[in-house]
């Protein structure tokens, strides 16, 4: 393995000037890894960035659903500049506002109009008026006119300043379903049965040369097939520029550890090392909700010279906002002796829109560093290059300004090495309703902090948190290394910071804690518990704490009585909002064999089950349940519900008799002896009935009903962990024998009906083995299509196993559950 030497700078009062100070450095085995995403701000669902490109100025540095969060960093050595991180985009600016970008107003009909209805010069007198989007309420954070119907037509007229011919135009439109658009009367767009949302669409020279000053017509049909409905529109333009950040470094290496990912450039006569730092160490719960990582830049000369030195950083305020060119508003301060750079929306609607694909639009994104030889500029990205570019300073003011970016330059002067860092953060001021009360994040709880308390905390706490960040990155790549061998270590240290920043810590009024997941692009879920289940372990791991946070909120959904179903909910609401389940489906057995099992888990983890006592009732009453229904199950959803509903479930059958199995033990571990004896001697009539029905020769069913099936078996998995022993050995061992006949090039599929798979639950099949060397079997293909996949997201659980492309889902917390061999190397030892 190669190992690599990274400064830290230790015992510094200032955040520059930092020839003086000790430096001590850490020996840190390089992670091979190409990641498919490179994590580097990761504090919580929404204040999230990562680097798509295998070389850190490839690209802009993207959101985890891809949108670009542009950040930009550029280091000036004797005059010349080299861009290290993010591009130079031609900036769109809002030419005709859509719904979120400003008001508008259209005339509609929903009955079919005459059929020249699209062009200029038709009669709209007789048709309504509304305020644009139309849709239906559901989409509340875009409609403003209710349209229910099966159809609409709608009429706009633009008034343009000048005449747009030459210029690059884009029209951005959303739609649900079937959107057909016109530009004066041309044809532009025309979806077919699909459903999306700020689409940029760029206009031919045709459509743009009919684009004259003074009136214009966008006219738009929409067919509403199913569910909501949604029409919206605008236009948008390109800038004039002239870039200034054309010049890159020469990128070495990039390098992900579980806390830290390092970057190493030759910049002309210096190399410049890189490290975006989430101190997210889980024995300090008020440190992993502190909205604050670090962005830590070392240069050391490489041919025994002093350089002139400065080094610049830039955000744009897409940080603070869900589409880009919403309205924001910037400004800068000086406080404790930081500077201060800080920009938001200008509507600050606080939890004003839940989903999937959404980003943030309250609260407010930070720039932050020490004063000593900082300057900054808040205004016009391609101003703020200029000046940097010219003399390596900015020209500071502190005006209030409108949709600005924020830009941040270190002189550094002339020196052969020097340390120096930025921090970036979020304030969301109100994280998550709660069943119709707003909840304060974490770090503020009682609310009596503030977010500039809060980085004066981070900058004080930067050499002790670093030096604990390369300690612990070190530890886990060396306990990774020993459990499951080098490809499993490098797997788990890029899950880390993946897995905890998809959830938000909160504290419930009843004083609860909270660890709230959110399901990224899935369904936007929040809270859900079978993705609960498989990222459990990562926390079962590190704090047990955490993982009764992803449970206390289902817990008191039912204890409450506001869900009142024999088993657990599926989740709580649609992130951020948590006032109940919003997921269609039930998953009966699914849900209450994850409650149950990650509950016993807690008790071995904690040596006691005094957490499953508070919660006895109900715990009870789900294990009846799966008692009763959960060895042959009806036809429902399980965790892998992208597969669709099905009966006679095999490896959901498992689950119910570890659920069975779990309450027993958790029976015993209270000294409830009788009913320890009733419901383990269940547990172990179930599994005797499963062996029979599910027996297929050399391996075990999909189905109970169908012969010549097979699927991964990996809720098995606690049978071992837990150390049960409900189903004989025999069981997994022949599972995991006919597995090695089946896999493919990236992994082994979930079942034998089609060649994705998930791989989580591969972790969890493979730790089913006691040989090390079987368990990399299964590792080693997981490894190379994290290397080799071509689609550039943060990790994806869902992929195709005979290609390098993922099926769905990306930046989700399930890859928490590639602990599971760790998990059960510590077990073993209680």
């Amino acid at each position: 393995m190669k190992k690599i030497i990274y400064p830290v700078l230790l015992a510094v009062a200032l955040l520059l000037s930092c020839n003086t100070g000790k430096k001590i450095s850490y020996e840190i085995i390089k992670n091979d890894l190409r990641a498919p995403a490179y994590p580097l701000i990761t504090i919580d669902p929404y204040t999230s960035g990562w680097s798509a490109t295998d070389n850190l100025y490839d690209g802009n540095v993207k959101h985890w659903t891809s949108k670009d969060f542009p950040l930009i960093g550029a280091i000036r050595v004797d005059n010349t500049v080299y861009r290290f991180m993010g591009i130079e985009d031609i900036p769109k600016v809002t030419l005709v506002p859509d719904s979120e970008r400003g008001e508008w107003t259209g005339k509609f009909v929903t009955a079919k109009p005459a059929s020249d209805w699209m062009n200029p010069g038709f009669n709209d007198s007789a048709w309504s008026e509304g305020k644009g989007a139309f849709g239906t309420m559901e989409n509340e954070h875009t409609a403003k006119t209710q349209w229910g119907t099966d159809y609409i037509w709608v009429r706009r007229n633009v008034v343009l300043d000048s005449d747009m011919k030459g210029k690059k135009v884009y029209l951005e439109y959303s739609h649900d379903d079937d959107a057909i658009i016109y530009i004066n009367g041309i044809e532009v767009v025309n979806t077919g049965d699909a459903c999306k949302k700020n689409v940029l669409q760029l206009l031919s020279d045709e459509v743009v040369a009919t684009l004259k000053k003074g009136e214009n017509l966008i006219a738009a049909y929409c067919y509403n097939r199913r569910g909501n409905a949604l029409l919206d529109f605008g236009l948008v333009t390109e800038k004039e520029v002239s870039f200034q950040l054309a010049n890159q470094a020469i990128q070495k290496s990039a390098d992900v550890q579980a806390t830290q990912t390092h970057y190493i450039f030759d910049c002309g006569g210096v190399e410049l090392k890189l490290s975006f730092t989430a101190p997210l160490l889980m024995d300090n719960l008020d440190l992993i909700s502190r909205p604050v990582n670090y962005i830590t830049y070392n240069v050391s000369a490489t041919d025994g010279k002093q350089h002139d030195v400065q080094v610049y950083f830039e955000a744009a305020p897409n940080w603070a906002l869900d589409k880009a060119l919403q309205p924001s508003i910037s400004e800068s301060f000086r406080k404790d002796n930081l500077l201060f750079l800080k920009t938001g929306s200008t509507g600050q609607k606080i939890l004003g829109k839940k989903g999937d694909d959404v980003r943030i639009d309250w609260g407010y994104f930070y720039m932050v560093s020490g004063q000593d030889n900082a300057t900054y500029s808040i205004g016009d990205p391609f101003l703020s290059r200029s000046d940097f570019a010219k003399n390596g300073n900015l020209k500071s003011d502190n005006n209030h300004k409108e949709n600005a970016n924020l830009a941040m330059a270190h002189s550094l002067g002339k020196v052969k090495d020097a340390t120096g860092y930025i921090m970036i953060g979020y304030d969301d001021i109100r994280s998550i309703q709660y069943f119709g009360e707003d909840l304060k994040p974490y770090w503020n709880r009682d609310g009596n902090k503030t977010i500039e308390q809060m980085f004066v905390e981070a900058n004080k706490e930067y050499d002790k948190l670093l030096q604990k960040c390369y300690q612990f990155d070190a530890q886990l790549i060396k306990a990774a290394t020993q459990s499951g061998g080098k490809e499993y270590a490098e797997l788990c240290a890029l899950a880390y910071r993946q897995a905890i920043s998809a959830h938000k810590l909160v504290e419930a009024p009843n004083g609860d804690l909270l660890f709230l997941s959110k399901e990224n692009f899935s369904n936007g879920s929040i809270g859900t518990v079978d993705i609960t289940y498989p990222s459990a372990p990562l926390f079962l791991y590190y704090n047990p704490e955490l993982a009764k946070g992803l449970l206390n909120h289902i817990f008191y959904y039912s204890e409450s009585g506001k869900w009142a179903k024999p088993f657990p909910a599926h989740d709580v609401g649609t992130y951020p909002i948590a006032n109940g389940q919003t997921y269609g489906d039930d998953m009966p057995v699914e849900e209450a064999g994850n409650m149950l099992t990650v509950t016993a888990a807690v008790a071995a983890m904690e040596g006691n089950a005094k957490y499953a006592e508070k919660h006895w009732p109900v715990l009870t009453i789900w294990a009846d349940y799966l008692a009763e229904n959960g060895l042959d199950p009806e036809n429902q959803l399980c965790t892998d519900d992208f597969a669709g509903h099905f009966a006679h479930n095999a490896n959901l059958s498992i689950k119910a008799i570890m659920g069975v199995a779990s309450y027993g033990w958790l029976a015993d571990q209270l000294g409830k002896k009788d009913i320890a004896g009733k419901y383990t001697a269940k547990a172990r009539e179930m599994a005797q009935e499963w062996m029979k029905m599910a027996d297929d020769g050399n391996h075990y069913r999909l189905t109970f009903d169908k012969a010549g099936t097979w699927s991964q078996k990996y809720n098995l998995i606690w049978d071992k962990l837990l150390k049960f022993n409900i189903f004989p050995k025999e069981v997994r061992e022949k599972e995991i024998a006919y597995y090695l006949t089946k896999q493919n090039k990236y992994g082994l599929p979930l079942d034998n009906r089609t060649t994705y798979t998930k791989t989580d639950w591969i972790m969890w099949s493979a730790a089913l083995s006691d040989d090390p060397a079987i368990f990399r079997q299964f590792i080693s293909p997981v490894y190379k299509f994290m290397n080799e996949t071509t689609d550039r997201v943060p990790m994806s659980d869902w992929v195709w196993t005979d290609k390098p492309n993922q099926r769905g889902f990306q930046a989700r917390s399930v890859v928490g559950g590639y602990y599971i061999k760790m998990l059960g190397d510590k077990m073993s030892k209680k």
